[in-house]
């Protein structure tokens, strides 16, 4: 196993701090290859400066200044995202990282004259998890969409291979967390790896829809023309 590990948060105590050391203390326990990119203390750039949007769609060029992280994707069998959840939504940081480095080439291919649709390019990714905190409760956040969730469990997903295997757990109302609700949450992160790590049967079932009608006919590209 190959996990690549998304981690988003600028408080290197904060308990998002301490779900991440949970879920790497599982893929030792898996015997994993871990890779960990911290955004915030790499001082990652999430803007799509004028540069990179005119050579979004170059894939000659479109990696040059995101070449490592473009790199790590290619090379995991297992994407875990771990970050707070604010306004609904995903951190800024971490939304700017996939403007950056899911270009063409990377994640997707562009549509042309044979196909009309994005195509999927990160077969690669067999299992795909989000761990998040969320200050709003779970009957408010599910009212207004959970952006944040679907932008990865179902945009992104649609990337990944079509049999991936996904996880997703929240602590909500983490404005008003306890210890003991922190330490609950902790459980159940535990309890949701397992599941997601375990080995993978071969018999795993079709996925009902092709990515062709799931995305599209559209032609513009994932960060779009605005």
């Amino acid at each position: 196993m190959k996990a690549l590990v998304v981690y988003c948060h600028p408080y290197t105590n904060s308990f998002t701090a301490a779900v991440l050391g949970r879920v790497q203390e599982q893929l030792r326990d898996h015997e994993a290859d871990v890779r960990v990119i911290d955004l915030y203390r790499e001082e990652f750039d999430p803007r799509l400066c004028l540069d990179c949007w005119q050579s979004y769609e170059d894939t000659k060029i479109n990696t040059q200044h995101i070449h490592s992280h473009s790199e790590a994707l290619a090379w995991c069998d297992t994407l875990i995202f771990i970050y707070p959840t604010w306004w609904y939504g995903l951190p800024a940081m971490l939304k700017g990282w996939l403007d950056r480095v899911f270009v063409p080439g990377v994640s997707f291919h562009m549509p042309d004259a044979q196909n009309p649709n994005i195509r999927p390019a990160l077969h690669n990714i067999t299992r795909l998890g989000v761990f998040t905190t969320c200050g709003a409760s779970r009957g408010l956040t599910f009212f207004v969409g959970s952006p944040g969730k679907k932008t990865i469990l179902r945009g992104l997903r649609l990337l990944c291979h079509p049999q991936v295997r996904t996880s997703f757990a929240a602590h909500y109302l983490m404005d008003s967390s306890t210890d003991q609700s922190r330490a609950k949450h902790l459980g159940k992160v535990d309890r949701k790896l397992r599941r997601f790590l375990r080995p993978k049967r071969s018999d795993a079932s079709q996925p009902s829809q092709t990515y062709g009608s799931m995305l599209g006919n559209g032609t513009k590209s994932a960060v779009g023309d605005a």
